[in-house]
């Protein structure tokens, strides 16, 4: 029996990996499900097993996990295409008789009432109709969403955003990492949904304002109508589908639907989430 991670080769894949052997898991006992052994050759080198499959190729999952595994099922990147891939892995975790399957969906889960959300919420049903025991993880944004993405704030000084005073309660990947390797390696989180999101929620106002702060320079906050940022963005060459999404989601925290506040992140990890100035600052050193 392990714990297997898929995605492990990812942004926040690494994390749960790293966050696991943290935790002083063997690393014999943690499996990384990997599309690229040349990717996976750090994780490896660490004696972390590989087995290699592809969430677009079903065929390739039947040897992926194990009778009593606790999996990981961290959500595809490319919104619209989720459901298909994510049934793969479910029907594959199914079949192989997993003890666990863990799942990073979004802020709200059958609640969330945005674009983004929907491949989320079928994902969940899916689970649950398998009848496999799961773990609910709804992630909110990860802040290095924005903070990853400076340099055309910094080039016109100017944080553009459509999501009027709404608030945002974003943590670091590592954060979430963390809570998923609690999740997979403590006890009481069978059959159960946690609502993650950060300590505090922060307007684009106040994310302008820090920026302003820490970089000595004058940063704008530009709210404006849905519209128009969806001129913006497609205008700086965002296709027009991913750039309706980022007007939506705008949009649901102005309803104030990913603010988040119910603490679940910073008690599955037993520390506090990292604050908004701590992830600006590493930022802008990167």
């Amino acid at each position: 029996m392990s714990i297997v991670v898929t995605g492990a080769t990812g942004h926040l894949g690494r994390l749960v990996v790293e966050s696991l052997l943290a935790a002083d898991v063997p690393a014999g006992g943690i499996v990384a499900v990997a599309r690229s052994e040349e990717k996976a050759a750090a994780l490896v080198a660490r004696g972390v097993e590989l087995r290699l499959a592809d969430y677009d190729r079903p065929e390739t999952l039947a040897g992926a996990f194990g009778a009593g595994d606790q999996v990981l099922l961290i959500s595809a990147s490319e919104p619209g295409k989720r459901v298909p891939q994510h049934n793969a892995v479910i029907e594959a975790a199914r079949a192989a008789g997993v003890a666990q399957l863990a799942y990073t969906g979004v802020l709200g889960g059958p609640e969330a009432d945005f674009d983004l959300a929907a491949d989320h919420k079928e994902t969940e049903r899916l689970i649950l109709a398998s009848g496999l025991p799961y773990t609910f993880l709804r992630n909110g944004f990860y802040t290095e969403v924005y903070t990853e993405n400076l340099a055309p704030v910094l080039e016109h000084g100017t944080v553009v955003a459509n999501a009027g005073e709404g608030r945002i309660g974003t943590a670091a990947r590592a954060d979430y990492a963390a809570a998923a390797a609690a999740v997979l390696t403590g006890d009481g989180h069978l059959n159960t949904a946690y609502e993650l999101s950060g300590d505090t929620a922060w307007s684009f106002a106040e994310y302008a304002a820090e920026l302003s702060r820490q970089t000595g320079r004058t940063i704008a906050h530009s709210d404006v109508p849905g519209e128009t940022r969806l001129e913006i963005l497609t205008g700086a060459g965002v296709p027009e589908p991913f750039a309706a999404i980022l007007v939506d989601v705008d949009h649901a925290i102005e309803r104030g639907r990913l603010a988040g506040g119910t603490g679940d992140l910073a008690r599955l990890t037993g520390r506090p989430t990292t604050p908004l100035a701590d992830s600006i600052a590493e930022a802008l050193k990167a």
